[in-house]
């Protein structure tokens, strides 16, 4: 009963635990004979993380029901960001519905899920090594022209 509990105050939104331990990063020694090894990990003004994680909201935006227009807008970006495509897939719900999907990169992943009823549009860009996410982001804003852009940015796996 207790895990029940434990699991309905998450999906409820709850917190669980009100205290927390405070998050702390332990520099992650490579390997002797492993320097030289390519792990697309990046090190910006003295800090190594695995890549960059952009979370991006855009509102009151244009097309959000086309698919040739979101796999342009993905292709566009991927080719912006310098990154290197995989596989791109797609699902439409239903004529007028939303389409989500996700452009499966080298470097990680951009995802897509849109609500055209809404005019909104959430993507989610993670990218590590050389590729550039946030050169992605003036692609979207010029295929789906929002009047109002929420940006947020993670730096993933900080050592």
């Amino acid at each position: 009963m207790a895990r029940l509990e434990h699991g309905m105050a998450a999906i409820n939104g709850a917190r669980a635990y009100e205290t927390r331990a405070p998050l702390r990063t332990v520099p992650v020694p490579i390997p002797e004979g492993d320097e030289d090894r390519k792990d697309h990990f990046i090190t910006r003004n003295g800090v190594t993380f695995a890549g960059s994680h952009l979370i991006i909201d855009l509102w009151e935006a244009e097309g959000l029901n086309d698919k040739d227009r979101i796999e342009q807008a993905l292709l566009d970006a991927v080719e912006a960001a310098g990154a290197t495509l995989l596989h791109i897939h797609l699902h439409v719900f239903e004529p007028g519905g939303g389409i989500s999907g996700v452009a499966v990169l080298a470097e990680s992943h951009i995802s897509v899920h849109t609500w055209p009823e809404r005019g909104y549009a959430a993507f989610d860009i993670f990218m590590c090594g050389d590729a550039e996410p946030r050169r992605a982001l003036s692609v979207l804003k010029r295929a789906f022209d929002p009047k109002r852009v929420v940006l947020g940015e993670h730096k993933r796996g900080v050592l």
